[in-house]
């Protein structure tokens, strides 16, 4: 027996496959309804530099002022443009536009260094990688439109934006509402030209809470790169990353370039990023802890000796405990008190000094561990 409801039902269906009938927005959702069971893990490779950036996602690139966040963001784009690891991370190579907010004119001269400091990866970089100095206006649609227009046909791996407040017009980075609007207007750029979008940010008051502004810039990006400089050493650490692992940090140096002589006949210098360690931060101590650190160096000066056995170090000079207390009383540690006061004044020193990493002790002995 024929079920007319089932058959009005097939009609209906069919009529809305072919836009005879207006789909509602049940119908959408229901389209998207899927159980458990149909949903598998997507095991594609969807970065564009591997540990760091996902295609077609939006990053975010911090620091305090001239710690290096052009440098950085450029020696990026240099690698996607050619195509080459950076930092030992592959990448995929594609176009590449960087929109130099801030004036052009510095950004070429860094260009023309790493021309000259990398003339390979510049040669391999400049089919792929171009140039915009003029400011955007984020915070309305209509500049977004417009750069969507000009960018689409060339389906760029990477847009970098350098810096945000050059690109928000008249809107207010502290304003969740205009924030707002620019990662409406960021979303819609990656998804008209399907490249991944970094935003090139300053760090705010406190350096905890990530960028400058309104937090929502934070609750969007799928990336946050964080940028500090200790002793000339640039660090570069991921702070948050949605999908996929932390890539291990990276240390670089600025090291300057010439790149030609102006018209006083003096040489014009640029620089670029090169590989640098770590900077190895020393615990801070002050007053009696850095007395009784001081009366430990004099103590090994002069009385010092290397002792064997798997419990001390084959390069450290050691002193027994006795000798670095006798040293702190001469420092003026515990100096005319009593006996208890003294002990409970050395054993302080040396409770601080333990904690912090500077000092060691075994089987009586104590050495430092800076040397």
């Amino acid at each position: 027996m024929l079920d007319f409801n089932q058959i009005q039902q097939g009609f209906d269906a069919h009529d809305k496959f072919m836009g005879r009938i207006p789909e509602t927005r049940a119908d959408a959702l229901a389209r998207q309804l899927r159980p458990m069971s149909d949903l598998r893990p997507d095991l594609s490779s969807r970065y564009l530099v591997k540990g760091w950036l996902d295609a077609g996602a939006l990053s975010v690139v911090y620091g305090d002022a001239n710690v290096g966040k052009t440098f950085f963001a450029l020696d990026m784009a240099f690698r996607v443009a050619a195509g080459t690891p950076w930092n030992g991370n592959r990448v995929k190579a594609g176009a590449v536009v960087y929109i130099a907010a801030e004036g052009g004119r510095g950004l070429a001269s860094r260009i023309e260094a790493v021309r000259r400091a990398d003339p390979d990866l510049a040669d391999r970089a400049e089919e792929n990688l171009s140039i915009l100095t003029a400011p955007i206006n984020l915070s309305s649609l209509f500049d977004a439109e417009a750069l969507v227009e000009v960018l689409a046909p060339q389906r760029p791996a990477l847009i970098v934006i350098d810096t945000l407040a050059r690109c928000m017009g008249e809107g207010d980075e502290n304003s969740a509402r205009d924030m707002g609007l620019v990662i409406r207007s960021l979303d819609r750029i990656r998804a008209e030209t399907g490249a991944h979008v970094m935003v090139v940010h300053h760090s705010g008051k406190d350096a905890s809470r990530g960028a400058r502004g309104s937090g929502s810039l934070r609750a969007a990006v799928d990336t946050e790169i964080e940028l500090t400089r200790e002793d000339g050493v640039i660090a570069v650490e991921a702070r948050k990353q949605r999908d996929m692992a932390m890539g291990k940090p990276v240390h670089y140096r600025l090291e300057d370039v010439e790149i030609g002589i102006d018209g006083d006949g003096d040489a014009v210098t640029s620089a670029v990023l090169v590989g640098a360690e770590p900077v190895v931060r020393k615990p801070k101590i002050s007053g009696q802890a850095e007395v009784g650190m001081q009366a430990l160096f004099d103590a090994l000066a002069e009385h010092g000796e290397r002792r064997s056995g798997e419990l001390f170090p084959a390069n450290r000079n050691t002193v027994p405990i006795e000798v670095w207390r006798s040293y702190c009383s001469r420092h003026g540690i515990g100096e005319g008190n009593g006996s208890s006061t003294a002990r409970t004044a050395f054993f302080k020193v040396k409770s601080s000094l333990l904690d912090k990493g500077l000092i060691r002790i075994a089987d009586g002995y104590v050495w430092s561990v800076q040397g």
